[in-house]
């Protein structure tokens, strides 16, 4: 056992002075669905929901007093608040303008008296210069969400107590990476015990930091971010992480739809009760990519996450169906005369639902456009129906995979 993984154990004990250690559990619903021994590592259970509290009490409990500071609209911001209260640490915590409340309440709830929320700037990076900007002046000590030594080492507690709590050693584990503080500690720990399993790294395809940093030797910032799964929407990996990182096989990183991740979201709340947010469910949707590799397997998910804003419900549900190919949304050129309308009705089926009529503004004299979007319970209603309009002579544009026209019109 190398100096690494002997400090990440003594912090992994440290930490219970503080909160419990999460459980692992094995999932019988995903264990027959996969034909796998799956289980859960539940970092979705700690105190904030998230594992984002042991990189910042790993971190904390070394500076020896002192302000803290940090930026952020999710986790890291509650996972410091929250320490900065139970260690009796004084802590600025900068979020954009545009945090929903929610999260702002709850930041400062776990702070309590510890933490002032300071709110700056429309969109992250002037957040987070904000907050370096004040560290310079005030000398407060920054603490990154994952590039930092003590974070690194904190966040790898996740696989010492993985270690602890498995009745054998799992054959795989699956985990995601956003900066890559998680998926550095662990495989960090690992190395460092000399007992390496085989792992899986998960990324979102419009965040994929890592595989973009992989296939160029260094960080780079991605050209276009796509900040939906928020708690693993990272334009670059950390310096730090991607050090211990670089060794990983590309092959071993898997680049997750974002929307396939709500009909994860969707199935877990529905069979299971569990509640993820879309970071924290990238683990168990890999497993659909993973599918006869796994097959009696052990396999562990890390699920890192679960403050999910129910108010994300209908997008997640509309992301969901469109993913599924069970909904779509056409703009319709239609004969401005009457019965145009009933003929376009008679084409639908009886499993077929119109979810949104909007008269456009007129193309032509004699035509009109509609922007309709319709429901169906089989995927294959969708090639029937546009069998039926075209047969018909209604002439559409298919809107549902253009995000541009998409975001304007839908």
């Amino acid at each position: 056992m190398t100096d690494f993984a002997a400090r990440a154990e003594a912090a992994t004990v440290a930490m219970r002075d503080v909160f419990e250690a999460t459980p692992c559990q094995r999932n019988d619903y995903l264990s027959d669905r996969f034909k796998a021994d799956v289980w859960l590592k539940r970092e979705d259970l700690t105190p904030v929901r998230s594992y984002k509290l042991r990189g910042a009490f790993n971190a904390m409990r070394k500076l020896g007093g002192g302000r803290v500071a940090c930026a952020s609209a999710g986790n890291h911001a509650q996972g410091v608040a929250w320490m900065c209260r139970h260690l009796g640490v004084d802590g600025v915590i900068f979020m954009p303008v545009t945090t929903p409340g929610q999260k702002i309440d709850k930041t400062r709830l776990f702070g309590g008296d510890r933490v002032e929320v300071r709110l700056t700037g429309d969109f992250f990076d002037a957040t987070l210069t904000a907050a370096k900007a004040f560290c310079v002046e005030s000398g407060a000590h920054f603490l990154s969400p994952f590039d930092d030594d003590d974070v690194i080492e904190g966040q790898a507690s996740v696989a010492v107590e993985l270690r602890q709590q498995m009745p054998e050693d799992p054959d795989l584990i699956i985990v995601p990476v956003g900066g890559g503080g998680l998926s550095a500690g662990m495989l960090a720990y690992f190395r460092s015990t000399g007992r390496v399993p085989d792992m899986r790294y998960v990324e979102p395809v419009g965040g994929a930091s890592l595989t973009a940093a992989l296939a160029a030797g260094k960080p780079v910032t991605l050209d276009k971010l796509d900040t939906f799964v928020d708690g693993a929407a990272v334009a670059q990996i950390g310096i730090r992480t991607f050090d211990i990182l670089r060794q990983v096989p590309p092959q071993h990183v898997l680049r997750l739809p974002e929307n396939r991740l709500c009909i994860s979201i969707q199935e877990l709340l529905n069979t299971e009760g569990v509640v993820l947010e879309p970071a924290g469910v990238m683990s168990v949707d890999a497993l659909r990519d993973l599918g006869p590799e796994i097959e009696g397997r052990r396999v562990v998910c890390v699920t890192t996450g679960g403050n999910f804003d129910f108010e994300r419900l209908p997008d997640v549900k509309e992301r969901a169906m469109r993913y599924a190919g069970l909904k779509k949304y056409y703009v319709l050129r239609m004969p401005q005369r009457p019965g145009a309308l009933r003929d376009f009705l008679d084409i639908l089926g009886p499993d077929d639902d119109i979810a949104r009529f909007e008269y456009l503004k007129k193309s032509a004299r004699n035509f009109g456009s509609v922007l309709i979007g319709i429901e169906t319970s089989h995927k294959g209603s969708f090639a029937r129906l546009e069998a039926e309009m075209m047969a018909r002579g209604f002439t559409w544009r298919d809107l549902t995979d253009e995000p541009l026209l998409a975001e304007l019109v839908i």
